[in-house]
């Protein structure tokens, strides 16, 4: 499973998802967290270490920064990207620029989550995790024309802004990523065998 969170900058928000989902998968799934390339880029991204300031917001909520350092979208690639989560509407049209075969497989944040309220969820959770964000793709793509998207699909840049902001931004990260992550991070269950019946000697 591939993952990819975008912002501008790479210099708090998209890093910011990345680390907190890492760090949700080594706390729920344990080694098997290895298996997941989660990964971070920018649309015009600087060069340099994540924020201070969102680095702590993020360590408040249990991820870790150590070693983050901001990435341009182009170096990074989405062809076998499984899912891309931008933070606003103009980058998900960046990231459509860069590869339009892309579509099918970028949301905003805010957007992905929103969708996943209108999906059917049924089986999600018994295919294997590199398939489950492709086919949670799939279906949340099936479902934009249920919905119409705005302003609330925009998660504000906290760049150069005080500590509150940047932990406001935090928190609302932390709370549209939670519900993706539970379907992503699910243990995966294959279906249930009927139970032999036991012989009576």
């Amino acid at each position: 499973m591939r993952l990819l969170f975008v912002c501008t900058g790479n210099l708090c928000r998209s890093p910011l998802a990345e680390r907190l989902l890492r760090a949700w998968a080594e706390r729920e799934l344990g080694d098997a967290a290895s298996s997941l390339r989660i990964e971070s880029a920018g649309t015009a991204a600087a060069r340099g270490p994540m924020d201070e300031q969102s680095a702590l917001a993020l360590t408040e909520l249990g991820g870790d920064p150590a070693g983050a350092s901001a990435r341009q979208l182009s170096t990074v690639g989405t062809a076998d990207v499984d899912l891309v989560l931008t933070m606003t509407r103009e980058q998900r049209w960046a990231v459509l620029q860069h590869d339009p075969r892309a579509l099918r497989r970028v949301f905003t944040l805010a957007e992905a989550t929103a969708l996943l309220a209108l999906i059917d969820r049924t089986g999600l959770t018994l295919l294997p995790a590199d398939e489950r964000a492709r086919e949670l793709a799939l279906r949340l793509n099936m479902a934009r024309a249920r919905r119409a998207g705005g302003r609330d699909d925009d998660i504000p840049d906290p760049i150069g802004q005080s500590y509150e902001v940047h932990r406001e931004v935090a928190a609302r990260i932390a709370a549209e990523l939670r519900p993706l992550a539970d379907v992503l991070l699910a243990p995966a269950r294959g279906p249930l065998l009927p139970r032999r019946p036991s012989s009576v000697i």
